[in-house]
This record gives C-alpha cells, sequence and structure tokens, in this order.
C-alpha cells in the first residue's frame, strides 16, 4: 500500500512538474494572452480592451477611471474612495441600492476598490448577461444621483472605515506616517482613504466637480474578459457608451518628487502592544529599465517565510515576530521599496532595524547563489502565470497596467524577470537600497487608558 501511494505521489509530482515546464517555456502564456487582446476607442475617447476566453460560460465587465488619491488635492483627500462608494448609491435611472441588488437578482458580483493611481469597478456574469452590466456602468459614468443625504451618511461609514482600518491598527497608522514622511512633494503622501479631517469636511459640491471632472468617458477604460463574441460586443458597447459626450481633458499631475538627500526618521506613540519597525527606500517604477533587478530582488528579501529577511530575524536571530517587504512597482510615478519587522518580546526596535540593514548589505557585499536566484525567479513566474487562472485576474492585470504604463508593458514582465543577473541585484542594492534614500518610522507602544 505505502509503495503504491509513494508511486501515486511521484507520478502526480512528475505531471505538475511537466506542466510547470510547459508554462514556464519562454513566451508561452504571455505570448498567447497578449497577442488575443483587442484595442479599440469610440469617438469619444472611451478606450476598449477586449479578451476573448471560452473556456467557460463567464464574463467579466470592467470600468477603470484614472483618478485616485493621486488626482486629490490637499484639504480634500479621500475624494477618490467616497466617490467610490456614492458609485452605488443611486442614479436617475436607478434608485438608491439598486445597482448591486440588480447584479446579485441576475446572479453576477460586484465590487470597486481605490487605490492612489485608479478607481476600478467591476461585475462578473455569465456570459448571456454581459448587456446588462455595460447598461448599468454606462448609466453610472454619467447619471449620478449625489444625493446630500446619501453622502452625509456615506462619509460616516467612511470615517468609520478608517477608524477601524488605520486610527486603531498601529501597524496600518505606522505606515500612513512614514509614506507621508517619504513623500514630501508628491502626492502619493496622501493616504487613500484621506485624512480624517478632510472627509468630514467633503462637500457635495466637491463631488459632483470631481465627478464631472474625471468620470468621463475619455478618462476611462472598458475591459471585458470572458465567454463572449468581440464583433458582436463591441457593438453593444458602442450602443451603451457611444452616446455619452466627451468631456474635458482632466488636468495632469505634475508634482515630482525630489530626490532624498538624507534619512529621515520619525517616531509613532500609539496604544499597542510591541514596537514595529517600517522603512521605505524611493525606488523606480515599472517603467524604469530597473524594475526587473527590483521585483526579484524584493521576493529574495522578503517573498515568503523561506526569503532572507523571515529566516533571519525571525527563525535565526529571533528578534522578530514576522518580518516582509515587498516592491510598489504598478504605480503611475516612482514609489517605495518597504521592509518591515514586528519586534519580538525582550528585543529592541534598533536591534531590528540592524538586522534589516544587514540583510541589505549582504546583497551588497556578496553575490546571490545561481540556485538562489532561479528559484526566485521560478516562483515570480510561476506567480505571475498562475495569477491569469481566471477571467477576472486576466481583467484586472490589463486594467492595471493600463492605468499604469500602458497594457502592452505586461509583455515585457517574463521576459524581464528572466533576463535578471546577481550581478543586476548587487546594482540595484547599492544604487537604491542606501541609508540616504530611506524613511525609517518605528511604533513605540503606550498602555492604552484605563
Amino acid at each position: 500500500m505505502r509503495q503504491w501511494i509513494q508511486r501515486l505521489r511521484g507520478q502526480a509530482m512528475a505531471i505538475v512538474w511537466m506542466v510547470l515546464c510547459v508554462i514556464l517555456a519562454p513566451g508561452f502564456v504571455d505570448a498567447q494572452v497578449t497577442a488575443r487582446v483587442k484595442e479599440s476607442a469610440l469617438e469619444n475617447g472611451l478606450k476598449i480592451l477586449l479578451l476573448e476566453e471560452h473556456k467557460a460560460p463567464v464574463v467579466t465587465i470592467h470600468v477603470w477611471y484614472r483618478v485616485g488619491a493621486r488626482n486629490e488635492q490637499p484639504g480634500t483627500t479621500g475624494l477618490s474612495h467616497l466617490l467610490e462608494h456614492m458609485m452605488f448609491k443611486g442614479t436617475s435611472t436607478l434608485g438608491p441600492g439598486l445597482f448591486s441588488r440588480t447584479i446579485k437578482k441576475n446572479g453576477g458580483r460586484d465590487n470597486a476598490f481605490t487605490s492612489e493611481d485608479y478607481t476600478g469597478y467591476f461585475e462578473t456574469f455569465a456570459s448571456d448577461r454581459v448587456e446588462l452590466a455595460l447598461k448599468l456602468e454606462a448609466d453610472r459614468m454619467r447619471n449620478l444621483l449625489l444625493d446630500s443625504k446619501e453622502i452625509d451618511s456615506e462619509k460616516k461609514v467612511v470615517m468609520e472605515e478608517r477608524r477601524l482600518r488605520t486610527e486603531d491598527e498601529p501597524i496600518s497608522a505606522l505606515r500612513e506616517v512614514m509614506e507621508a514622511a517619504a513623500f514630501q512633494a508628491h502626492p502619493y503622501r496622501q493616504p487613500v482613504i484621506g485624512w480624517m479631517s478632510d472627509i468630514e469636511g467633503l462637500a457635495r459640491e466637491d463631488l459632483v466637480r470631481y465627478y464631472n471632472t474625471y468620470y468621463v468617458p475619455n478618462n476611462a477604460v472598458l475591459i471585458v474578459v470572458g465567454d463572449f463574441k468581440s464583433d458582436e460586443l463591441l457593438l453593444k458597447i458602442r450602443q451603451y457608451f457611444g452616446v455619452i459626450p466627451r468631456g474635458v481633458e482632466p488636468p495632469a499631475v505634475r508634482a515630482v518628487e525630489p530626490e532624498q538627500r538624507g534619512e529621515r526618521k520619525l517616531f509613532l506613540k500609539k496604544e499597542a502592544e510591541l514596537p514595529f519597525v517600517f522603512m521605505g527606500y524611493h525606488v523606480p517604477n515599472l517603467k524604469h529599465p530597473d524594475n526587473f533587478a527590483l521585483e526579484v530582488l524584493a521576493y529574495i528579501l522578503s517573498g515568503g517565510k523561506s526569503a532572507r529577511i523571515y529566516k533571519s530575524l525571525v527563525y535565526e536571530k529571533q528578534l522578530a515576530l514576522f518580518a516582509g517587504g515587498g516592491y510598489e512597482r504598478e504605480s503611475i510615478d516612482p514609489n517605495l521599496f518597504p521592509l518591515y519587522a514586528s519586534v519580538m518580546p525582550g528585543k529592541t526596535a534598533e536591534e531590528v532595524e540592524a538586522a534589516l540593514t544587514a540583510e541589505i548589505e549582504r546583497v551588497k557585499n556578496e553575490s546571490i547563489p545561481d540556485r538562489e536566484l532561479q528559484k526566485a525567479k521560478n516562483q515570480i513566474e510561476a506567480g505571475f502565470l498562475f495569477g491569469q487562472d481566471s477571467v477576472f485576474n486576466l481583467a484586472r492585470q490589463l486594467a492595471e497596467y493600463e492605468i499604469v504604463a500602458g497594457w502592452r508593458a505586461w509583455e515585457a514582465y517574463l521576459p524581464g524577470i528572466r533576463a535578471v543577473t546577481a550581478a543586476d541585484l548587487q546594482r540595484v542594492a547599492k544604487t537604491y537600497l542606501t541609508p540616504e534614500n530611506r524613511t525609517v518610522a518605528v511604533l513605540i507602544p503606550t498602555k492604552s487608558k484605563p
């Protein structure tokens, strides 16, 4: 029995390996997907990306607007996020609360999300309901009610959301102050949800102006992925969206973050159990050729429990309860390369900060072994390909790339990752991960008031 199980396991592993070899072969999935995307635009400027996927009778419809916290002005932060909430509060043709109810009644699901660079909306349906989603999205692109009572009610919802996710979450609060210190000129210093006093002060006039400025077809992209015929669907898209007039071009974001010329360090005193260390380095985004090396470096340093930082700080030195990081690559403007760790009881924030810094210095001074580099590249590649296993994920990846750099930038990802060398990793570490280029934020726990 045991031999039979072992034989079965061996056969299963062989099959998994064969599948991985096929999909990781150079140019396999990336070339197939991008070659099938059909790009077009309506006369009013609405950009359209269609990708037929007939493996299941489902379809996902995304409408993403090129507006996020990056477009907000001091004093009115949180507008993008509050407007996202209001998009579900009724139009002149569909009453409050009826949008999501109509979706559910037809067996679909819907949601939305706001980031620094964009606001996205989506519905996923059985493929025979695609026209309903087009009709609903076209309607709320121009006919939003923005009722004053609904706005006041939703502001309270958002303020409570901020209390729960930031004010009462010490780590989130620490990251927020770290980013506010790291960026001095660029609006990436502003939280997506907005500052509390700004949310409270937002008026209906602010939302109307924002909606009329940014929710126009020439500032949006429509992505549909799933079981449909492109020629037939394009006619329906033109029927519902083609009648919406083109808007005035939204103002460009001109802010450029100046080069940082010295370490910034700050401390946040807040009710918490343990200290926490957050550090962020300014790095280029996906438009820069160094982005591929930074992506691999982030994985080697902080890509899970087998990555260098977790192994060193948590397992070997036992300085941290958990540790990690990442690389904010998919953003319109250059962003951060953050690293973090939760300090173990009995240890200090200084010890943890020194250990994080030591791992960065190790990369600068010791070449990454070939086996470790290849493992990281394989896992990044597998994650990228497996992320395309649903129509929703395909649409989301297309939309995100389109907003931040143009969807064809997607094609460069796998060749770029495959070409990274150990020397590239050392070079980008020496170039960007320097003390002069980082902001360090330390959480100092305080006792709760009785």
